[in-house]
C-alpha cells in the first residue's frame, strides 16, 4: 500500500536533504571549478562514480507516493500519474533484480561473520611498495618514512587483505605477501566486517540501488564513507600533515592500538547501516517474490525486460 504526500509534507524532507548534500560536497565542488586535487576526499567521487548532483537528489524510497512532483516524471524508475510520482517498482525489478540480489547476498554474508582487526590499513601500503615516485596515485605527496622505511614496514608486518577491490591495486611485489588471494568471484565468500574498504562500500551499494533505496540512507551511508576514508588515509603511508591529517603511525603499537580501536567503533556504525541496507533490499525482492506469485495466480505471461549483468 502507498503512502501519500502532499507536496507541503514531502517538500521540506527533499529541501533537508538538499542542504545535508549541500555540506558535504561543497569543498570538493570548489575544489572541481579550480582543478585541485585532494589525496583523500577526490577517492568519494572518483573511485565511487556517484557524482554530487545525483546524491543530491532526494529519493523517498518505494511505498511512497508524492503529489504534484511533475518535475519526476521524465526520472528513470519513475511513474507519474494522477497528478503524484512514485517509484516504478516493477521497472525497476526488472532490470535491477540481479544487482539486488548479490548486494543482498554479500552484505547478508558479510554481516553474519566476525570482524578481523589486524590488517592495521596496510593495504595502502602495499599499494606503493617498491614503487617509484612517479608511480604513486599520490605522487605529489611524500611518504612519511620514504621508500625504503614504507617498504620495511611492509616486509615487517603479515598483511591479511581480504577485500579484491584493495587488493587489486596492490604493486605487484606485494601480492604475494598478502596471506589471502581475493578474487572478484569470492567476494561473497570472503568480505568481513572489520574492513574498512567494505564498510566504506555500503555507500556504493546503496547508490547502486537508487532510487529503491531512500536518500536519507544513502547519505548516512555516505557520511561514514567520508570519515572512514579520513582514517584510511591518515593510516597510510603518505604524510599529508600539510593537510591537517596527523598520521596514524600503524608501524608503532600506540598507532595500531589507535587503528584498531578506531576500526572497531566504524565496524559497529557500519553494521547498522548494513543491517538497514539487508532490510531494504529483503523488502524489494520480496515486492519480487509478490510479483511472480501474482502472475502465477492470472496465470498471465507479463512481459519481463531482460536482465541486466550486474558488476561490482
Amino acid at each position: 500500500m502507498l503512502h501519500r504526500l502532499t507536496q507541503d509534507e514531502w517538500r521540506p524532507l527533499e529541501t533537508a536533504h538538499h542542504a545535508r548534500v549541500d555540506v558535504l560536497t561543497a569543498a570538493h565542488l570548489s575544489r572541481r571549478q579550480d582543478a585541485r586535487k585532494h589525496p583523500v576526499e577526490d577517492f568519494l567521487f572518483t573511485y565511487y562514480v556517484h557524482r554530487p548532483a545525483q546524491l543530491r537528489r532526494w529519493h523517498p524510497g518505494p511505498g511512497i507516493t508524492l503529489e504534484d512532483a511533475s518535475e519526476r516524471a521524465g526520472w528513470k524508475y519513475y511513474r507519474y500519474a494522477d497528478g503524484a510520482a512514485t517509484l516504478d517498482l516493477e521497472g525497476f525489478l526488472a532490470t535491477r533484480v540481479e544487482a539486488l540480489r548479490f548486494v543482498a547476498d554479500l552484505l547478508s554474508a558479510t554481516a553474519a561473520r566476525p570482524a578481523h582487526l589486524g590488517c592495521f590499513g596496510l593495504h595502502e601500503w602495499a599499494m606503493v611498495y617498491r614503487q617509484a615516485p612517479e608511480q604513486r596515485r599520490h605522487a605529489d605527496w611524500p611518504l612519511r618514512l620514504g621508500q625504503t622505511g614504507t617498504d620495511e614496514v611492509v616486509e615487517s608486518h603479515q598483511i591479511r587483505c581480504s577485500h579484491f577491490d584493495a587488493f587489486r591495486f596492490f604493486t605487484d611485489p606485494a601480492r604475494p605477501l598478502n596471506t589471502l588471494e581475493p578474487e572478484r568471484n569470492s567476494q561473497v565468500a570472503m568480505e568481513q566486517p572489520g574492513c574498512l574498504h567494505a564498510n566504506m562500500d555500503l555507500y556504493k551499494w546503496a547508490y547502486k540501488l537508487s532510487p529503491a533505496i531512500p536518500s536519507g540512507l544513502t547519505a548516512d551511508c555516505f557520511d561514514l564513507a567520508r570519515e572512514i576514508r579520513e582514517l584510511d588515509m591518515r593510516a597510510a603511508p603518505y604524510d599529508l600533515r600539510p593537510l591537517g591529517y596527523e598520521p596514524v603511525e600503524i608501524e608503532t603499537p600506540t598507532g595500531k592500538a589507535t587503528y584498531v580501536d578506531a576500526q572497531r567503533d566504524f565496524g559497529a556504525r557500519a553494521q547498522a547501516l548494513r543491517q538497514r541496507l539487508i532490510d531494504a533490499c529483503h523488502t524489494l525482492l520480496a515486492a519480487t517474490v509478490a510479483a511472480v506469485a501474482a502472475g502465477e495466480r492470472t496465470s498471465a505471461s507479463p512481459e519481463v525486460s531482460p536482465v541486466i549483468p550486474f558488476v561490482p
